[in-house]
């Protein structure tokens, strides 16, 4: 099964290429070394993209399978689990950025973003932030610290994620996460407000003129943030709830009482949709210089079950467009739903500590598994074979499993063969009569 024109680089083959050639930029300090650094990554990268549980596990894949992860992630020399772990120790997450563009560079010249447009040319850019790494006993001078009322140090890591989302879509296009982790020279925790201050600078560097609307939750909805959405010209969708932002569901409730909100109710199917906005709101009585728009909607089913959901925005809202905006706002979850619990329980062990090391390793292990991740969902979007291969396995834990067996079992050169010998595979009941 052919890939379309220009999409060549859209199936596994060609994004593992793709991401090969950016690990072979990455800089490496060491002097005459064993293994090279783009094998390192590599072999980080085919843990998670065989959905090892383990870096035993795939040691063991190293010393049964060698031919296969040759052949098909193109490593010269495969590193065993503790070559590994010292090897991308040292390795700054920074570096990985490039990979991620690449792969966004090419989702572009394939034309697949075009289905994720979601307003005037705009993309909605989901952001939240993510514990994967908690102990009371392995840490690292970049770990967070937290300490409980008894004494008891936790030492944890988190990653703030970006994906480009749409209501319509169950696929999400994930970008390089910025890892929260305490930074050099500092004894304070990092948190996800700096993390979402270096993530805007990193993104408008690597995609300067893609017009993206973010949307995050009520943490976000505060001046400094919004002032620097607007420095680096995104648009936002972010939660307001009653409790962090009292000020502004006071105006709310004085301009209904006044008779100046604009409202819109709708019925689809048994359900009451409610909207009502307020333009030219005050964000809050310390920053009333900073105008947003208020929207609310209350979703009422016929047994009376409601659920309301509130935001502010700098668009412009109307009648027509006030339900997308409101889709918009809880797509929002698709950075939790179809993002981190798709790591966490669909075969990827987001939560499992692959190693920790002293430097950078647990941020690189997860930034190299969201990379696995990015080129899952990929394929997911382009590949007929990898769409049918799935669709016949039901669930993505079950494809996981069955590629790993036939990975074990045969000679591969590549994973186009892996999946059509998968898709191809006729299983035969040992309880049926054949004769």
């Amino acid at each position: 099964m052919e890939l379309p024109a220009g999409r060549k680089d859209l199936c596994a083959d060609g994004l593992v290429r793709l991401v090969r050639d950016e690990f072979r930029d990455v800089p490496d300090s060491r002097c005459e070394p064993q293994i090279r650094l783009v094998d390192a990554l590599l072999g980080g990268l085919a843990v998670f993209s065989l959905k090892c549980s383990s870096l035993l596990a795939f040691d063991q894949e190293r010393r049964h399978n060698a031919f296969n992860l040759s052949a098909m992630f193109g490593m010269k020399d495969i590193p065993c689990d503790t070559q590994m772990r010292d090897i991308l120790d040292d390795v700054d997450p920074v570096c990985l950025r490039p990979a991620f563009t690449s792969v966004f560079r090419a989702l572009q010249r394939g034309k697949v973003l075009e289905p994720f447009v979601f307003w005037e040319g705009h993309y909605l850019l989901a952001s939240d932030g993510t514990t994967y790494f908690s102990s009371e006993q392995v840490h690292c001078d970049a770990c967070l610290q937290k300490r409980s009322r008894n004494g008891v140090v936790t030492y944890y890591h988190q990653l703030l994620g970006w994906a480009i989302v749409h209501p319509d879509h169950r696929e999400v296009i994930p970008l390089c996460p910025e890892p929260i982790v305490k930074q050099d020279g500092t004894k304070k925790n990092d948190g996800e407000r700096s993390a979402t201050a270096r993530a805007l600078e990193h993104f408008r560097r690597e995609h300067p003129r893609l017009p993206v609307i973010m949307v995050e939750d009520a943490l976000s909805g505060n001046a400094p943030h919004l002032a620097d959405l607007q420095r680096h010209n995104v648009r936002f969708i972010l939660g307001v709830k009653p409790g962090s932002h009292a000020h502004l569901f006071e105006q709310m409730a004085l301009a209904v009482q006044q008779q100046r909100v604009e409202m819109l109710t709708l019925q689809d199917k048994g359900t009451l949709h409610h909207f009502r906005w307020l333009k030219d709101a005050a964000l809050n009585k310390s920053h009333a210089d900073q105008r947003v728009t208020m929207v609310e909607y209350w979703e009422i089913s016929l047994k009376e079950q409601q659920c309301h959901f509130s935001w502010i925005t700098d668009l412009t809202v109307t009648h027509e467009n006030v339900e997308l905006f409101a889709r918009g706002g809880r797509a929002r979850w698709k950075i939790e739903n179809e993002t981190f619990n798709t790591l966490k329980n669909q075969g990827y062990h987001f939560e499992h500590n692959f190693g920790h090391g002293k430097k950078y390793l647990s941020t690189i292990f997860a930034t190299l598994m969201m990379l696995a991740f990015l080129l899952d969902q990929v394929q997911q979007l382009c590949d007929e074979v990898f769409q049918a291969l799935l669709k016949k396995m039901g669930t993505k834990r079950r494809l996981w499993s069955r590629i790993r067996g036939v990975f074990e079992c045969f000679r591969l050169s590549s994973f186009r063969q892996m999946h059509e010998l998968l898709l191809n595979f006729q299983h035969v009941d040992p309880t049926q009569n054949t004769s």
